[in-house]
């Protein structure tokens, strides 16, 4: 029997693989990889399948599901502590979650407001994944990649990933690389980053700018996800989703002047201006839970588009073309998917 990808992404959509390889070394890895490569076949590299929309029909090629693990040190907690930090490899295919919690409870600084974010940490630089304040650039050291183009092993410094917001190098040219590990450098300490999300912190009840330590920053961010509907839990239908469908749209100055007054603003370095997604969906006349017994948004939460549990792929960008036109209706602002569309289009 064919392997169906809905058993492999959060969304539980999408069709059939053409053929289907769970990795769990390198060497797998590079070798599944090389050897489609060579005979031309096209490949879909999946790892958390939290950020897939994957057509009913499927991919036709062959699917290399990144199953590798480890969390390595570079020093024992004991001389971490004494130099005050330390550089850690994870494997591309470790659970995201599993090493924000590790990290918590290793004392390791600055990925401890990314608690409860699906999927595989190979994914993170990718998407330069971020939430409540942190960004997986601000404590990456570097990226050891698969570069299918000239066939070896390369390492990728911080600064030549070209991160920004949810992008990075190897988001611009997503067939090129394959990530197999990254490094992380953390400070030690009992107290997460400085608090920079307003939110998180009146949940902590500190001021914004001010810390507090790692596990409460980790519980409240839970909580908070929680209530979003934005931590797994396979009895919630609200959690079946690909997390934010929508990045946070980055407006020009005439285009940020054109919004309602009210509307969200937060100027950038670069002169930019970014809004809400979320204001724009609800102001735009999508409430939360809008859709049919099939598809949804989430009943917590505008930005995630739900399977109720009999959807189909094409159902979903469906709504996501509602909610995507309707808001460039009312607004001008056309939003931009999130996740990666697989065999399928917003159009």
């Amino acid at each position: 029997m064919p392997e169906l990808l809905a058993d492999h992404t959060t969304l539980r959509l999408g069709g059939p693989a053409g053929s289907f390889v769970e990795a769990t070394t390198e060497d797998e890895l590079i070798a599944a990889i090389r050897e489609a490569d060579t005979g031309g076949t096209p490949v879909l590299v999946l790892s958390g399948g939290s950020n897939l929309v994957v057509a009913d029909a499927g991919f036709p090629g062959l699917v290399v599901k990144v199953a590798t693990q480890g969390i390595e040190p570079d020093v024992d907690e004991t001389d971490a502590a004494l130099c005050g930090g330390v550089v850690v490899r994870v494997a591309a295919g470790e659970s995201w979650d599993r090493l924000v919690a590790r990290a918590v409870e290793s004392h390791w600084v600055g990925i401890e407001a990314l608690a409860g974010i699906p999927g595989a940490v190979g994914s993170t630089p990718i998407q330069n994944v971020g939430a409540y304040g942190q960004e997986v650039a601000q404590t990456l050291a570097s990226v050891r990649v698969w570069d299918r183009r000239l066939q070896g092993v390369r390492t990728f410094a911080n600064a030549e990933c070209a991160f920004g917001y949810r992008h990075s190098r190897f988001k611009a040219d997503p067939q090129r690389f394959v990530v197999l590990s990254v490094d992380f450098q953390f400070r030690v300490g009992d107290l997460g980053a400085p608090v920079a999300y307003a939110e998180l912190a009146r949940t902590l009840g500190v001021e914004q700018g001010a810390r507090a330590p790692l596990a409460e920053v980790r519980r409240a961010v839970l909580g908070l996800r929680a209530a979003k509907g934005m931590v797994l839990d396979p009895s919630d239908h609200d959690t079946w989703s690909a997390g934010s469908f929508f990045t946070n749209p980055m407006l020009t100055a005439e285009q940020a002047a054109g919004l309602p007054q009210e509307a969200p603003r937060w100027v950038q370095p670069d002169g930019s201006t970014k809004t809400s997604a979320a204001w724009l969906i609800e102001h735009a006349g999508f409430a939360r839970g809008h859709g049919n017994d099939r598809v949804s948004l989430s009943t917590k939460h505008t930005l995630a588009l739900t399977n109720r549990g009999s959807a189909t792929t094409a159902d979903l960008l469906r709504l996501a073309l509602e909610v995507r036109d309707g808001v460039e209706l009312r607004f001008g602002v056309r939003l931009v998917n999130e996740p990666v569309l697989v065999g399928c289009r917003l159009d």
